[in-house]
């Protein structure tokens, strides 16, 4: 494994080199900034999906129709669609962010796989969306970079999780049932991976991972893009602590988490979502303990109150986190659900004169 060249060399060379200098500062929530503009229906369908068909029809050749799309089906919620019909909304959120101070945003491709797509009967899209995503997000990158070329941005092309679990039957009634296998999963992911590479994503992160099986598929799938490509992009993880038992919603601890996913020797591996920076503290201190490969955090901006809204300030969570990285455990950090710019523009100053994290001592005794 590892054994392929790199697809962009210089890229990649790139990004190790700032990971090795300084802690790396990544996007905040797409999500919660795309909800600031109050978009209608209207508003995701855009001029290409207006009347209810995709009227540039299919890329397998295929006539235009219902069959094709979005006929019958609201497309409202759909924030990944955005990036074909308001596609300088989400490089302008891009922008945002870097213009903040991050160093790597995320593609707006959470839900660009044909499982999550099907939701609004619009699978046909995955290769495309992932595609744009990536295009976006490397335009939004590349126009910042140039005013200041000395620090480099990367476009992080982004694989969620979709809706369904590999280990957990959703019916309590058949335990052994499951919505999804393996072998999908693997063709799903292959598809999306497909789209981030041509769109020219700098590295891609396995997000927002809560079913280890399902993290095993992506990995496998990227794996084979790869071969297929001929070429690999640097692979990052993020997985979630669903509540304050400490584990994934398959029941792994962040250690269990971390031992079954090393094979992939992944850039980094980290924790996003779910829970706020305190309460995720201690899981990414097990990471850090343990981890052969750069340590991520991206935490809500606290817990969600009554409403599902996010209260936790930037400077509040900016000076939690600049306590993670004088404790020496982060090598990349940033916001998931309730973060906007200027919480990313607090922690982009916060962590800015520490150190990023080294190796565990008795690793580095090995190396």
């Amino acid at each position: 494994m590892n054994t392929l060249p790199w697809l962009d060399p210089s890229r990649a060379e790139s990004l190790l080199r700032q990971l090795d200098r300084r802690i790396l500062v990544l996007d905040g929530a797409m999500g919660t900034m795309i909800q600031r503009h109050d978009l209608q229906e209207v508003d995701y369908r855009g001029e290409r999906f207006a009347d209810g068909y995709d009227r540039l029809g299919r890329d397998d050749g295929h006539a235009h129709g219902a069959e094709c799309g979005a006929a019958g089906h609201d497309q409202k919620g759909n924030n990944d669609l955005l990036s074909l019909t308001r596609p300088e909304l989400i490089r302008d959120i891009h922008a945002a962010y870097l213009e903040a101070g991050a160093d790597l945003v995320e593609t707006n491709t959470f839900n660009s796989t044909a499982i999550s797509l099907a939701d609004y009967h619009l699978q046909h899209l995955v290769r495309e969306l992932n595609r744009e995503g990536a295009r976006l997000a490397r335009e939004a990158c590349a126009a910042v970079q140039a005013g200041t070329p000395e620090r480099p941005r990367f476009a992080v092309g982004v694989l969620g999780p979709t809706s369904r679990t590999a280990s957990i039957s959703p019916d309590v009634n058949d335990p052994g049932f499951r919505a999804v296998d393996f072998d999908e999963l693997v063709a799903i992911y292959c598809e999306a991976a497909e789209g981030l590479a041509e769109g020219g994503a700098d590295a891609l992160m396995v997000e927002t991972v809560f079913d280890t099986l399902n993290a095993k598929a992506a990995l496998f799938a990227i794996e084979a893009t790869f071969d297929g490509l001929g070429a690999r992009l640097p692979v990052m993880i993020s997985g979630t602590i669903t509540d304050a038992s400490g584990r994934t919603l398959s029941g792994q601890t962040a250690e269990a988490f971390w031992y079954s996913l090393r094979h992939a020797r992944p850039l980094s591996i980290g924790l996003n979502c779910a829970l706020g920076a305190k309460e995720l503290r201690p899981h990414v201190e097990a990471l850090s303990d343990l981890a052969e490969c750069h340590v991520s955090a991206h935490p809500n901006a606290g817990l969600p109150n009554a409403f599902g809204e996010y209260d936790e300030t930037p400077e509040d969570m900016a000076e939690t986190l600049r306590e993670f990285a004088q404790s020496g455990l982060l090598n990349i950090v940033g916001g998931c659900c309730g973060t906007t710019p200027d919480h990313i523009r607090a922690i982009a100053t916060a962590v800015a004169d520490l150190p990023p994290r080294r190796l565990p001592a008795h690793l580095e005794a090995a190396a």
